[in-house]
């Protein structure tokens, strides 16, 4: 029975955009490859670390939420382990409060960049007029 994940992780700051994009998009093969159905994808871009990690201080942050079979996450976990652009990882299995959460944090967000669109486009016609 397939379960419900949340991966994070941290790839090193020197990376070119077209590097980041190719290790995000390994990632996001290996899953799918496995099976795996990808619920959510989110690229919170480059941030500062709480603290120096191999003598980093800031990294490009990516987020999965998947569901896959539980079989499927030690291989997902050593591939991270492998690749020397990966600093950091954490993956958790989600309850169902957290899918919960989650859903409803992304309709919110949804609901506000909704919001931001059809307030620039008040604007607009606004000035138009």
């Amino acid at each position: 029975m397939q379960k419900q994940y949340e991966a994070v992780f941290i790839m090193t700051p020197v990376l070119s955009d077209d590097q980041m994009k190719e290790t995000v998009k390994k990632f996001r093969n290996f899953l799918t490859d496995k099976g795996a159905e990808i619920v959510h994808e989110e690229n919170w871009g480059m941030r500062k670390l709480a603290y120096p990690i191999q003598k980093k201080s800031s990294g490009f942050y990516q987020l999965f939420e998947f569901k896959v079979e539980p079989e499927v996450i030690k291989p997902f976990e050593v591939e991270f382990k492998r690749d020397e652009r990966i600093i950091r990882f954490l993956t958790v299995s989600l309850d169902k409060y957290a899918v919960a959460y989650n859903i409803r944090k992304r309709e919110k967000k949804m609901a506000k960049a909704t919001e931001n669109v059809t307030k620039e486009a008040e604007n607009v016609t606004k000035e138009e007029l």
